[in-house]
C-alpha cells in the first residue's frame, strides 16, 4: 500500500464525492473569511456591537454548516451503518446530539 494512503486505525474516514467535498470546503473557506474579516475589525479599533454582530453572522453560518454536514451523515454514513448491521452508530449518533445540544 502506498504511504500517502496509509491511514490511522484510530481515526474514522469517510469518502466524499468532488462535489460535497467542494461544497463544505467553499462554505468552510467562506467562514474563514468572515472571521479574518473580525480579526481586521478588532484590528481596525471597531466598535463593539459591529464586531459582535458578525461574530453573530459567523455562529450562524458554523451552524448551518454543521447541519449540513450532520444531515449528510445520517444520509449516508449512519443509514449505511444501520444497512450493514452495524447498530452502534445509533448510538454514536444520539451522544453527538447531546454534545450539538448542550
Amino acid at each position: 500500500m502506498p504511504e500517502q494512503n496509509v491511514r490511522s486505525e484510530a481515526v474514522k474516514h469517510k469518502q466524499r464525492d468532488a462535489d460535497e467535498r467542494r461544497d463544505l470546503i467553499t462554505r468552510l473557506s467562506r467562514i474563514e473569511g468572515q472571521v479574518r474579516g473580525i480579526k481586521a475589525m478588532v484590528e481596525d479599533d471597531r466598535y463593539c456591537v459591529d464586531i459582535v454582530t458578525q461574530v453573530s453572522a459567523v455562529q450562524a453560518a458554523l451552524n448551518g454548516f454543521n447541519k449540513e454536514l450532520l444531515a449528510r451523515h445520517i444520509k449516508t454514513c449512519v443509514s449505511e451503518d444501520i444497512r450493514d448491521g452495524r447498530k452502534e452508530a445509533v448510538d454514536e449518533l444520539c451522544e453527538l446530539l447531546k454534545k450539538l445540544m448542550k
